[in-house]
């Protein structure tokens, strides 16, 4: 049974219980070995003992296996309030895609739910530099810059109710995933950690005691592999357990002709193994343990066009590349040719354990979450993009420790009034070293060949083996109360209160000194080269506190028409400055801008969710209006000329309205067809001083008023589509499935820069397959399946030359999968 609800939407696919399909990603280890874990199941199934549990719920399709003959919607069990509840009866937006489709339509990362999800982006130009943004809101970090250490995401990614704090996870490949949930607007009075634009929610499939495999092994142009499998079942009869396991490897889609190597490949491997403990029917323990790997000669971008720019003729990129008879491999970005000289690699890794107790009392349930969770990152890249020795190395290894302890209390049943309260603190330290060393033709690049007032004639080696190191250290503690609570007034009509307070406290470490390159002779050389790259050195402290909550009305209005006004507050505490602050006029730091402030998100919302023609079509719509005061941001400080800055700032107001529409139709048995509509309007409502756009750059220290425009990274429009197809034949059945998304064309870069916008594009995939008797499958897919062109984000050269490059979609890919369950 596969379904997606969406606030708006649901899918459902009419297949028997064996009919799922598997993502495609690529592996690092024998296919061999996940094949053979169906073997190490007992051919001999005990008997199947019920899991109730918080955690179980979104496995849960009420109403039991259905066949392919049946034509009504089944329920689909969500815990976006932390209490098991029908998703058409819960009064917020959301969308829910159950694990069944997440394989039926090769889904095995984030990314990858974007095209089921209208409201979800993510842009990704390597694991560290990934944002995820819900209705615009959430992550304003682009290609051009890294992510800051100290800046929270505004989407919460949580994993088997564990908060990742660092954005890269959303980056990993995942498997054996029960369910996503993607709820919109501010989350603080139900969640462990505050989130101000939204959250996304996964849950992992749990341990079973019946005894349950699976085995793909998945084949596909560009020699992409990939292996995934699980095995569940019991050890005793109050202990079961879990394993599952994805490998992924592809060759790379970039053609490196300065090095023969082709370039973005792919390599990941990842694990998770469970263990259920259930002495009674009213106690249960989860334990949870995972890792994941990432290596991969990635992640570089290519050409995609040159840009004016309002300085000198010397300093713009016609003029520097011709200085050094510099052409690039080509013009054209979907040729995917590149000649890049510099290292090239990633190197991460995540992990962690978690342990989550389910205690069912007279008054309610109470649910214990205890974590700890590790991110190890480094990786090189040539940040120059061309094949001139400019930038010999950049690279940032760093880790990440975070632990995470919640208790939450949640009536059990329907009552006339239900509640959540809970309790949650949290602890994250990060330390880096960023080091950055420049080349022999950095000079000539980035300074030119005088400098100064007289003209000072500036030496070819000037920056060659210049360059930076350092060290830095972040730390939070943040502490939390919150509950909500829901009164039926009548039977109809339900109101509904929440509230949070939360204190947090950070602290932040800078300091990198420079070193190498020839002496320089003159005032002039020195400050030349100080103007390139300087040591800087400093401590911030932020401590600050805030009571946030949200509010709704839901009324049943008739049976099958569920309706609701919401208004939402959120607030997401301050942010310290980890990537070095932005140079005054006298080159020295601007310490004003190491602590920004916190930000604060009110939301307000109505929608209307329904379920006519007897459950054969879901159509749900909402309409919100949100405003964002003090909005964090990553800024780019245009007046640096070796490597364009991010530091963190504060935008003045940002709002966003927009509608969403979803709709799932069964039109006739086993034939589901889908569409999802969502319209956002972002503003930079109040921004005066924002970053200047390219064509607006002179060699002068510059802020251009952004105010009235358009938001950066938000499309205005997204659609997405899908069908799916199953029909029995004689010794098996025949399944289709395909899905379409289209965004509208949108901004990929905070200077809102002509130059740097992203055209409008559509990403088609499809599979069709044939499933025999005995539970084998065999299946064709296709990714990209139309070959379209399009790009996921863009960068803006270091240097301020005029140069816009970007990272291409992945090119169409076609592949056979074969798959075994039992």
């Amino acid at each position: 049974m596969h379904y997606i609800q969406s606030d708006i939407v649901f899918v459902r696919i009419w297949m028997d219980s064996a009919a799922h399909l598997s993502g495609v990603a690529f592996m690092r280890i024998n296919p061999t070995a996940l094949l053979s874990l169906a073997g190490l199941m007992s051919p001999a199934p005990l008997a199947a003992q019920t899991m109730a549990t918080a955690d179980d719920g979104p496995q849960i399709v009420t109403g039991g296996t259905r066949t392919a003959g049946e034509t009504r919607m089944p329920d689909v069990i969500v815990t976006a309030r932390r209490r098991e509840e029908n998703a058409q009866a819960v009064p917020a937006s959301l969308n829910v895609v159950g694990g069944d489709l997440l394989d039926l339509s090769y889904t095995v990362n984030t990314q990858g739910v974007t095209a089921l999800i209208p409201s979800l982006n993510y842009s990704s130009a390597n694991p560290r530099n990934t944002a995820l943004t819900i209705r615009g809101l959430g992550s304003s970090v682009v290609a051009v810059s890294q992510s800051n250490d100290g800046l929270e995401p505004g989407v919460g990614f949580y994993v088997d109710q564990v908060y990742h704090a660092r954005p890269a996870t959303a980056a990993f490949d995942f498997a054996d995933i029960a369910q996503i949930e993607e709820l919109r607007g501010p989350q603080g009075t139900l969640f462990g950690k505050n989130t101000t634009a939204g959250a996304i929610n996964i849950t992992s499939r749990a341990p079973t005691f019946t005894r349950e495999g699976f085995a793909e092994l998945s084949y596909g142009d560009y020699n992409l592999v990939q292996a995934r499998g699980w095995v569940s079942g019991p050890i005793s009869d109050t202990v079961a357990y879990r394993l599952s396991a994805v490998a992924t490897r592809r060759d790379g889609i970039l053609d490196n002709v300065a090095t023969g190597r082709a370039a973005n490949t792919v390599g990941t491997q990842a694990v998770r193994g469970q263990l259920l403990f259930k002495p009674s029917e009213t106690l249960q323990t989860r334990i949870i343990a995972d890792f994941t790997n990432f290596q991969a000669y990635c992640c570089t971008q290519v050409f995609v066009r040159v840009g004016e720019t309002q300085r000198p003729l010397s300093r713009r990129y016609a003029y520097l590349a011709g200085q050094f008879g510099y052409a690039p491999a080509s013009t054209d970005p979907y040729d995917r040719r590149i000649n890049y000289d510099g290292p090239l690699g990633v190197d991460t890794n995540e992990g962690g354990v978690s342990a989550i107790t389910d205690w069912r009392v007279g008054i309610g349930t109470i649910t214990a979450v205890t974590a700890w969770r590790f991110w190890n990152w480094d990786a090189e890249n040539d940040r120059d993009y061309t094949g001139l020795p400019i930038q010999l190395s950049q690279h940032i290894p760093s880790r990440q420790d975070q632990y995470s302890q919640e208790i939450r209390l949640a009536s059990d049943g329907e009552r006339r009034i239900s509640y959540v309260v809970g309790l949650y603190g949290f602890r994250q330290r990060i330390t880096g070293r960023p080091i950055s060393i420049y080349g022999p033709a950095a000079a000539g690049w980035l300074i030119g060949q005088t400098t100064g007032a007289n003209n000072t004639p500036v030496p070819t080696n000037l920056l060659d083996g210049y360059g930076q190191d350092g060290r830095t250290d972040f730390r939070t503690q943040s502490y939390a109360a919150f509950g909500e609570v829901n009164v039926r007034i009548v039977p109809t009509l339900t109101a509904t209160g929440g509230l949070r307070y939360t204190h947090e406290d950070k602290d932040g470490y800078y300091s990198t000194f420079t070193f190498g390159g020839p002496a320089a002779t003159s005032s002039a050389l020195i400050n030349a080269r100080l103007g390139i790259l300087r040591g800087q050195s400093y401590q911030a402290h932020d401590k600050d506190g805030s009571l946030s909550g949200r509010a709704n009305l839901a009324w049943n209005v008739t049976d099958g028409v569920f309706g609701y006004a919401s208004y939402a507050r959120g607030f997401k505490s301050g942010g310290i400055n980890m990537s070095g602050l932005p140079l005054n006029a006298q080159n020295q730091p601007a310490l004003a801008t190491a602590v920004v402030r916190p930000e604060r998100n009110t939301t307000y919302e109505v929608g209307l969710k329904t379920q006519p023609f007897d459950r054969r079509l879901v159509f749900n719509i909402d309409g919100f209006y949100t405003r964002v005061r003090d909005f964090q941001a990553t800024i780019v400080d245009s007046s640096q000329t070796a490597a364009l800055r991010g530091y963190l700032s504060n935008i003045p107001k940002v709002t966003v309205k927009g509608i969403e529409a979803d709709a799932t139709a069964i039109v006739v048995a086993g034939l589901t067809v889908r569409a999802g509509v969502a319209y956002s309007d972002g503003r930079y409502t109040d921004y005066p001083a924002g970053p200047c756009p390219l064509e607006l750059q002179t060699n002068q220290t510059a802020v251009c008023s952004l105010t009235g425009k358009r938001l950066a990274s938000l499309p205005p429009w997204a659609i997405t589509a899908g069908i799916d197809y199953s029909h029995q034949v004689a010794g098996g059945s025949v399944f289709l499935h395909a899905d379409t998304a289209s965004r509208s064309g949108y901004n990929g870069d905070p200077t809102l820069s002509r130059y740097t916008r992203i055209d409008a594009y559509n990403l088609t995939n499809a599979s069709i397959g044939y499933r025999f008797a005995g539970g084998l499958e065999l299946a064709v897919f296709a990714r990209n399946l139309l070959d379209s062109n399009y790009l996921q984000n863009v960068t803006v050269q270091a240097g301020n030359s005029g140069l816009i490059l970007g990272t291409p979609g992945d090119p169409r890919v076609i592949g056979v999968t074969l798959r075994t369950r039992q």
